[in-house]
């Protein structure tokens, strides 16, 4: 049975030479999948999942943030401009882990 999870978290973004734009996972869900996804981890802890957020659905991974521990999901650009999502809203977030 696949994993799935739902959330809301704040749109947030990382400012540097080329700003990424986050949602971070809560503390619970997240020990959850790092325990669970440890023997299959791929580079820097990341995660393969299916993510929708709101009618948009798509593949990607979701890496471990060292300053919270939370998994952080990146939302591209096409997704956060055909949802008009801004930072600092709160986003609705559905997660399925793909390689459990």
């Amino acid at each position: 049975m696949p994993m799935r999870y739902e959330f809301r978290s704040e749109l947030w973004v990382h400012i540097g030479e080329n700003p990424w734009y986050f949602v971070t996972m809560p503390p619970d869900q997240s020990d959850e999948i790092a325990e669970v996804t440890a023997p299959m981890r791929k580079g820097f802890g990341s995660v393969r999942v299916e993510v929708k957020v709101n009618t948009f659905t798509w593949l990607t991974s979701i890496f471990p943030e060292a300053k919270t521990g939370c998994y952080v999901l990146p939302i591209e650009k096409q997704i956060r401009l055909g949802a008009s999502l801004e930072v600092g809203e709160s986003v609705p977030v559905a997660i399925k882990l793909v390689d459990v």
